[in-house]
Order: structure tokens, then sequence, then C-alpha cells
């Protein structure tokens, strides 16, 4: 919960926004992992066009989700919106949170996805069962491509 004198952040791109929507703090229930969640705007508009996050550290959940997840909606697709996303949210990752690497995953068979990873010139780690354990798993997600950043081998 926020109160109204705190502001949420904004990361400014060319095109788009990222606008703060809320942040869960990391506690011993979410396994000591910060989240920040993100609704990417056209820049300087109000239009939302999708969502990001940012979880903060490291576990084992976390390698097969990843520390940035992204979604854009529909109708916006194809504009390279997740990759100027990414674009804002590694040195986000990198400077205010101090994170030495970033993992970012994706869906064999989502191609948009993997063309963003790769044009951030992620470095490709494997292609991995996800175990059954996971929430990804139980909702169909069963491989993962998992891709590592850090500071200074990324595109910005």
């Amino acid at each position: 919960m926020r109160f109204p004198w705190q502001k949420y952040g904004i990361l400014e791109g060319e095109e788009i926004d990222l606008k703060e929507e809320r942040m869960i703090r990391p506690t011993s229930f979410n396994d000591n992992v910060r989240e920040v969640f993100y609704g990417i705007f056209l820049h300087g508009q109000d239009q939302k066009i999708g969502e990001c996050d940012l979880r903060v550290g490291m576990n084992d959940e976390l390698y097969y989700a990843g520390n940035i997840g992204y979604r854009i909606y529909e109708r916006w697709r194809g504009h390279s919106y997740a990759l100027q996303a990414c674009r804002l949210l590694l040195p986000e990752a990198f400077h205010k949170y101090g994170m030495d690497e970033v993992i970012i995953t994706c869906s064999p068979d989502n191609i948009p996805s993997r063309r963003t990873l790769e044009k951030l010139s992620g470095t490709f780690v494997e292609e991995t069962g996800v175990p059954a354990w996971h929430w990804l798993y139980r909702r169909g997600e069963t491989v993962k491509r998992i891709y590592r950043f850090r500071e200074g081998t990324h595109v910005v």
C-alpha cells in the first residue's frame, strides 16, 4: 500500500513508459523476493498497452520463471514493446536493485519472445523441463528457454 505522498516510479523510454503500479516487499512468505509490477504505456500517454514485472533475487522458482516477465496486449503486439520494456528494466535491476545477473525465460514455441531475448543479446543457458512442483508447470508451461543477462552484455 502506498500513501498519497509517495510517488510511483516511472521509467521513461522513447516509445513507451513503465509506470510502477505496485510492489510486493520481500518476506518469508514469498521466498524473500521483491516484486515490482509496472504498466506499459505509450510514451507520455495514459494508453496502457501491457504489463511487466521485475522480480529481485534468485531462487529455484525464479530460475524457471525469470526475473523479468512481460505481456503485451494483443492489439499492441508486433512493435517491439516487450524489447523496449526489457531495455528499461535491465538497468533498473542492475543499478537500483544491485543484481549481478538477470534471468529471463520464454517458452520454446513463443517465437516473438525468443526473438526479443536474442535481440537483447542474452546468453542462452539451456532449454530445460520445468519441475512438476512449479506453478508454470501447473499452467501447462513444461519447457523453458533460459537466458542470462549481465550488466554490459545486453543491448540497451
